[in-house]
C-alpha cells in the first residue's frame, strides 16, 4: 500500500486543480490535498511542510517564482513542480534555473504522475542522505569528545606499524616518555617498553587475535607506572589491509592497591599465626619461669648451679618480650586504654629517648599546646614512640637530628598510602622524623612485615616496626611513612581524637600486705602445666587451691563449695566459654566472689565485644612468681 501523498495546488481555478489531482489518482497515488490562491495563504500552509507543491506560473496575485522564493527561505526540500498552460520554454528554463524541479504543460497532464513520483523519491533520498551526513558528522564530533576527553591512550596503526590515529592523550604521553614518531612510525626502539609494544603488534597482527599485556613503562628518572594495554585487529570489510586498533589504561593506581591488599592479607595471615604461637609460646614461658624461679629459691647461697639458671631466666625473659611484641603485631594483647594527651606521653618518655639515642643526635619536639585527646594505651604508645625513635637512631649512624611533633589533623576525604586507606574524620598527628639515610620503596613495602630488617644478622629481631604496626592499628589509628634514600624518613602516627575529657591522676597507695594467705582459691586454666604451677605456687604461700580444667568442671566446683571460695583464678580463653562468662555464672552462684583474670592475650574480636569488663584486675603470662602471689594478694585485699 502506497503511502498518502499530502499535496498543496497553486491554483485560482478549482477545475485546473480537480483535473490535476484526477490525473494522480488515476496513475493509482493516494493524494490529499489543498488548493491555495493567495500568497499569504500558501504561507500558512507551509507548516506543517507538503510532501510536494503543484503551482500554477501566474496568478492574479502572486506566481510561482514567489512561491519558491518562500519555500526556499524556509529551507524546506519539498519538491516544486510548476504546472502551466501559459509557461514557454524560455520562462520554463530560468524557473528551473531558480530552483524548481520540473514543469509540466496542462495540455500534457500525463508527465504529471511520473514527475511527481521522481521528485518525490529524489527529495526522499536527498533527505535520507542529509540525514546520514548529520549522524556521521555527529558521530564524528562524539568519536572525536570521547577522545578527547578519553583518560588513556588510542590509536590505529596499519600493518607496518605506522600511526593512523593518536588521540590527543595519547600524544601527549608520548612527549612525556620523549617517544618519537618519524613518518608515523616510532623513531628508535631503545626504550624497552616501546620495543615490547612493536612485538605486541606483530603478534596481533599475524595471528589476528586480540592481546592484553601490563606495561611497566618508566615515566622520568625513577618513576614506574603501570599500563594495561588491550590491542585488536581491525578488518577492513572491503578485504583491505589488517590494521591494529588499541587503548592504553592507566592502572598504576589499581596496581598499588592490589598491592596493599596482598601486603594487607599477608598481614593478617602472618599476625594470625603470631597471635596463636604467642600465645601457646606464653603458656610454656609460665611453665619455664614459674619452675626456674622456685628452683632458684631452693638452691642454696653459691650453688654452682645458680649462674645457669639465671641465664636460663634472662632467655626466658627474653623470650617473653618477643612474644609480646609478636602480640602488638598480631593485634592480640589486652589493651588498657585511656583518655591522655600525647604531649604529656612524649614528655615522660624524652628523658628515656636521650640516653637510648646518643649524644651524636639531637633531639627537636614540636608540641601543639592545643593538642586535642586521644584513648590509647599509654604503655602502647609509649612503645610506638621509642620504636620510631630507635629506628630513626639506627638510621643516622654518623648522627643528625630526630623531631617529635604533634598537631591537630582534621581529613575531609579518605586518603591512603602503600599500607593503609586512612577515613575521613578527627585525628591527632605523632609524626617522628629523622635525617638519617631513608629507604627505597622496596623497603617502605616490607617495613611493617614482622621479621624483616635492614640491619646486619644479630643487630635486631625485625619486630620494631611490626609491633609498632600492631599497636597503631589495635588503637584504631593508621601509621604512614614517607622516605627516600638520602632524604630521611617521617612516621606519622594518626590516632582518632576523642571528645572525652582526661581523668584524674589519682595514685594508688603502697601495698605493704604480705604476700602469703589462708583462703581458697579457685584456679581454672586448660593448660595442665601452668594450672599445676599456679596450684603449686599459691600453696606453698598458704592458700588452699582447688583447681579445674575447663569451665564446666569451675562451676561444678562453685555449686559444691561455693561458700568457703573467696577468688576466682581464670584464663581469659577457653574451651566451653571465655574467662567473662564463667566469672558471671560463678557469681550468680556465690554472689560477691572476687576474679583475677589471667591471659597470654585475648584474641582482638573478642577484647573488642568486652570480654573483660573495665577495671578487671588482670594477670599477664608469662608472670613472675612474685607478681603472681602479689596480684592474688590485692584483689583478696580489694586494692586491685
Amino acid at each position: 500500500m502506497q503511502p498518502t501523498l499530502r499535496i498543496l495546488v497553486i491554483e485560482d481555478r478549482a477545475n485546473d486543480a480537480e483535473l490535476m489531482i484526477r490525473e494522480l489518482e488515476r496513475a493509482g497515488l493516494e493524494i490529499a490535498w489543498e488548493r491555495v490562491a493567495s500568497e499569504e495563504e500558501f504561507v500558512r500552509r507551509l507548516d506543517p511542510a507538503p510532501d510536494a507543491i503543484l503551482a500554477d506560473y501566474m496568478l492574479p496575485q502572486f506566481d510561482a517564482l514567489q512561491a519558491l522564493r518562500r519555500v526556499q527561505e524556509r529551507g524546506l526540500d519539498v519538491p516544486f513542480l510548476i504546472v502551466s498552460g501559459e509557461i514557454g520554454e524560455e520562462v520554463a528554463v530560468a524557473a528551473m534555473k531558480a530552483g524548481a524541479h520540473d514543469y509540466v504543460m496542462k495540455g500534457n497532464l500525463s508527465r504529471l504522475a511520473p514527475a511527481l513520483e521522481r521528485e518525490v523519491r529524489e527529495a526522499q533520498t536527498r533527505r535520507e542522505r542529509r540525514k546520514a551526513e548529520q549522524a556521521y558528522r555527529e558521530s564524528e564530533q562524539r568519536f572525536a569528545a570521547f577522545m578527547r576527553h578519553l583518560e588513556g591512550s588510542a590509536f590505529i596503526k596499519d600493518s607496518q606499524g605506522r600511526f593512523l590515529f593518536l588521540n590527543e592523550f595519547g600524544q601527549r604521553l608520548f612527549r612525556d616518555l620523549r617517544w618519537t614518531l618519524r613518518d608515523g612510525l616510532l623513531d628508535g626502539t631503545d626504550d624497552p617498553a616501546a620495543a615490547a609494544a612493536i612485538a605486541t603488534d606483530q603478534i596481533v597482527l599475524e595471528t589476528g587475535r586480540p592481546a592484553q599485556t601490563v606495561q611497566e613503562i618508566l615515566h622520568g628518572p625513577a618513576t614506574v607506572r603501570h599500563w594495561l594495554v588491550n590491542k585488536f585487529p581491525i578488518t577492513s570489510p572491503d578485504g583491505g589491509p589488517v590494521l591494529l586498533g588499541g587503548i592504553a589504561l592507566e592502572i598504576t593506581e589499581q596496581k598499588r592497591l592490589e598491592e596493599r591488599l596482598r601486603l594487607s592479607q599477608k598481614l593478617e595471615a602472618v599476625g594470625q599465626l603470631a597471635g596463636g604461637v604467642a600465645h601457646d609460646f606464653n603458656n610454656l614461658l609460665t611453665v619455664i619461669q614459674g619452675y626456674g624461679q622456685m628452683l632458684r629459691e631452693a638452691l642454696a647461697a653459691g650453688h654452682d648451679g645458680i649462674g645457669m639458671l639465671d641465664e636460663m631466666l634472662r632467655a626466658s625473659d627474653r623470650a617473653a618480650g618477643l612474644t609480646r611484641q609478636l602480640l602488638a603485631f598480631s593485634r592480640k594483647q589486652i589493651l588498657e586504654p585511656k583518655v591522655l594527651n600525647l604531649n604529656g606521653v612524649i614528655g615522660e618518655v624524652e628523658k628515656m629517648l636521650r640516653r637510648l639515642i646518643g649524644e651524636n643526635i639531637e633531639i627537636r619536639t614540636l608540641l601543639e599546646p592545643r593538642l586535642g585527646m586521644v584513648k590509647v594505651d599509654q604503655g602502647q604508645i609509649e612503645q610506638v614512640i621509642v620504636n620510631l625513635a630507635v629506628n630513626a637512631r639506627d638510621a643516622m649512624p654518623e648522627g643528625g637530628e630526630l623531631i617529635i611533633e604533634t598537631s591537630n589533623a582534621d581529613l575531609e576525604e579518605a586518603g591512603s598510602n602503600h599500607h593503609d586507606r586512612m577515613e575521613p574524620g578527627r585525628y591527632v598527628l605523632l609524626a617522628v622524623r629523622d635525617t638519617g639515610i631513608g629507604m627505597d620503596k622496596a623497603t617502605q613495602a616490607q617495613i611493617f612485615e614482622p621479621f624483616f630488617t635492614t640491619k646486619e644478622r644479630g643487630k635486631g629481631t625485625g619486630m620494631g616496626l611490626a609491633t609498632t604496626y600492631g599497636i597503631v592499628k589495635q588503637s584504631g589509628g593508621y601509621i604512614w611513612v614517607d622516605s627516600g634514600l638520602g632524604r630521611g624518613s617521617t612516621f606519622r602516627v594518626y590516632l582518632p581524637r576523642t571528645g572525652e575529657e582526661a581523668a584524674a591522676w589519682v595514685s594508688k597507695p603502697a601495698f605493704q600486705a604480705p604476700v602469703t594467705g589462708h583462703e581458697t582459691v579457685l584456679v581454672v586454666e586448660d593448660e595442665p602445666s601452668v594450672r599445676d604451677l599456679v596450684q603449686r605456687l599459691l600453696q606453698m604461700q598458704g592458700y588452699t587451691v582447688l583447681a579445674a580444667g575447663l569451665p564446666g568442671e569451675a562451676l561444678e566446683i562453685v555449686r559444691e563449695r561455693g561458700a568457703s571460695i573467696n577468688l576466682l583464678l581464670t584464663d581469659v580463653l577457653m574451651p566451653q566459654m571465655d574467662g567473662k562468662q564463667l566469672a558471671e555464672q560463678a557469681r550468680s552462684l556465690r554472689p560477691g566472689l572476687k576474679v583475677l583474670y589471667m591471659s597470654g592475650y585475648a584474641d582482638e574480636t573478642i577484647v573488642s565485644h568486652g570480654v573483660l569488663e573495665p577495671g578487671a584486675a588482670l594477670l599477664h603470662k608469662p608472670f613472675q612468681v612474685g607478681e603472681l602471689v602479689r596480684k592474688v594478694r590485692e584483689v583478696l585485699d580489694g586494692v586491685g
